[in-house]
């Protein structure tokens, strides 16, 4: 009942509430004030005298504390600002009152009123926090609360416990924290325990929430503590610092992320980065492999740069339908058309690009996954190289303006078909651009990017958050890495500096070791190495050994010639080419064992195709 009646007081009822009590205490004080005089008839006004002093104390009190902000004042925030405030209010009553007496021989005598400010004082605050406890015990009873334990009594536990204590949906019950310094003191009115009692406090108090609130603890540390909490059958949440939320953005969040630009020591360079807007303003552009990892972030940067429309392709129903309801929600005014279908059907690419007057083509449709490709040989190459011929054909002959090729550090000097693959789609390419006078025909290579389909960084957080083992392939494996989008902002910027057969390298740092990297997210994840020297831990790290076709290192140029860009991440590679004749050789050839399904001749021609082109011995195809 009490409750219903406080949630459902209107602000001006609260406010007429505060007046009244503030008139209350006034007549109160003024009267405890005679009362503490009483001694002396001369501290003994008549009744004149009491009407008279209070027809100045009452509305001069009450005007005071309109003007203050008092009588408006929530209680949950009087505590923190408003006895400020009163001590003003009584200082001004008393003052003004002992003037009046002094010019008068009306009211009480001047040496009344320091004790009537001061008892003014005492009962303005007292009435208020009292009533504040009064109004919190009605709305814990009212609304059940949930209980919530503080990990951590530093700064911003404490500042949390200081905001947590006003609320009404969560009510702090006790800190815990690991320093044996606070353990057993009281702080902001709450026990600090230690964490080795933590299941017997969530038990013995009713613990519904753990919040965890050392934002100067390492992740692994924090993660750690989360795991354990989670095993205790607690909701867990991680906080950052109060600076941290205000200044970064930070929310809070269930627990602490890997951050994996931190853990492969880049930097996040997509605001360093310059646009190149005006290149592709009002084009028509085509993407193919428009659903995939790429496809799609070029899908959405190029959005940005105000194309007059965007034509998608791609095979995957579902990864087409994905973007196109992503680019209406992103640019509702931009033209988007979508092709599905395989880039290996010529006159579905043809088509698509005379209906729609295509400008621009970014080719980043391929099979990527290099097992898969491995066992698929034929249809890897069909996609890849074939589907390559077919879009770079049709836009040469459409007359698009670029035509910039997404390819990959695998094309160097390969040991897997899917490689070798890439890399002849390159000799395309570059083969084309000879022998074009209007289409300018480039293609930027770069490594792995981080999230993207087949990376090893979603299977090691999918193996991780199974429990393990992560599976290694070798011990010394290296690989480049980028994010997705640093990677499709330096594609778009190499695609606007394109003259005509420009090999454009991005520069992805230094190549980060697997086996550190996998040690990285076990332990950012909170969890321990389990090995030789530490038998029990969470999650062991197991060798496979190298795939079919897979390097230990990979590398980003054939050659070691290179030539600067206008940007210092993107440089242009001096590489040789192969002959017109040459390529409808290898393309013929390549045919035919597509054709009859030759698996073993596709194999053989394509490696030693590219190992010629890369100026080393022919590799076996028992050896690839």
């Amino acid at each position: 009942m009490l409750y219903e009646f406080c949630i459902r007081l209107k602000e001006r009822q609260k406010q007429a509430i505060f007046l009244s009590l503030d008139a209350v205490c006034i007549a109160l004080a003024y009267g405890l004030a005679h009362l503490i005089l009483a001694g002396g008839m001369s501290a003994t006004p008549t009744p004149s005298g009491y009407v008279f002093d209070l027809s100045i104390l009452l509305p001069a009190g009450l005007a005071l504390s309109f003007a203050t902000g008092l009588h408006a004042m929530k209680l949950n925030a009087y505590e923190a600002h408003g006895m400020n405030e009163t001590a003003l209010v009584a200082v001004i009553l008393t003052l003004g009152m002992g003037m009046v007496a002094i010019v008068s021989d009306i009211g009480a005598p001047p040496g009344i009123f320091p004790i009537f400010g001061l008892l003014y004082l005492v009962g303005s605050v007292a009435a208020r926090v009292g009533l504040r406890h009064v109004v919190q015990r009605i709305y814990d009873t009212g609304k059940p609360r949930d209980r919530v334990l503080i990990y951590g009594a530093g700064q911003t536990g404490q500042q949390l416990a200081t905001a947590l204590r006003s609320d009404h949906a969560v009510v702090p019950i006790a800190f815990v924290d690991d320093s044996p310094t606070l353990q057993s003191r009281t702080i902001c009115g709450f026990k600090v325990h230690s964490p080795a009692k933590l299941g017997e406090l969530i038990e013995r108090l009713q613990i519904d929430l753990v919040v965890i609130a050392i934002p100067s603890a390492s992740r692994p540390t924090r993660a750690r503590i989360t795991r354990k909490l989670r095993r205790l059958g607690c909701e867990v949440q991680d906080i950052p610092s109060f600076a941290e939320l205000v200044v970064s953005g930070s929310q809070i969040a269930a627990g602490p992320a890997v951050d994996l630009t931190e853990l492969l020591g880049r930097s996040r360079l997509d605001e360093e980065l310059p646009g190149a807007t005006e290149t592709y303003r009002g084009k028509r552009i085509l993407i193919t492999g428009a659903g995939g990892s790429i496809g799609a972030e070029l899908c959405r940067q190029l959005s940005n740069c105000g194309p007059a429309r965007l034509v998608l392709i791609d095979h995957s129903e579902h990864a087409l339908y994905t973007i196109e309801r992503e680019l209406a929600e992103l640019r509702p005014s931009l033209g988007v058309s979508t092709v599905l279908g395989s880039i290996a059907e010529e006159g579905l690419v043809r088509k698509a690009l005379e209906r729609e007057r295509v400008d621009v083509v970014f080719h980043a449709a391929a099979y990527k996954h290099l097992p898969m490709v491995e066992s698929n040989a034929i249809e890897g190459v069909r996609n890849n190289v074939f589907g390559t011929k077919v879009v770079a054909d049709c836009a040469r002959e459409a007359g698009v303006e670029r035509f910039i090729l997404v390819s990959s550090d695998k094309a160097v000097r390969p040991t897997s078909v899917m490689g070798a693959s890439k890399r002849l789609a390159e000799l395309l390419v570059q083969d084309l651009a000879t022998r074009s006078s209007q289409t300018r025909f480039s293609m930027v290579r770069f490594g792995n990017v981080l999230g993207s389909s087949g990376s090893v960084i979603p299977l090691f957080e999918e193996q991780i958050g199974r429990g393990g083992p992560v599976t290694l392939t070798h011990e010394e494996v290296t690989r480049y890495f980028m994010t997705i989008s640093e990677a499709v902002r330096l594609v778009l910027l190499a695609g606007s500096f394109a003259r005509g057969g420009d090999v454009f390298v991005l520069d992805m740092g230094a190549p980060v070791p697997i086996r550190q990297l996998a040690h990285q997210m076990i332990e950012g994840a909170g969890l321990t190495i389990r090995n030789a020297e530490n038998p029990h831990g969470d999650i062991e790290v197991q060798i496979t050994g190298l795939r079919r076709g897979e390097k230990l290192h990979e590398e980003l140029l054939i050659g070691s010639d290179m030539l600067t860009t206008p940007h210092p991440k993107i440089l242009r590679a001096q590489e040789s080419y192969i002959s017109e004749l040459e390529i409808a050789q290898i393309i013929k050839a390549l045919r035919g064992a597509i054709d009859t399904r030759d698996e073993t001749a596709l194999r053989a021609l394509i490696m030693s195709c590219v190992a010629r082109d890369a100026g080393h011995k022919q590799i076996a195809a028992e050896e690839v």
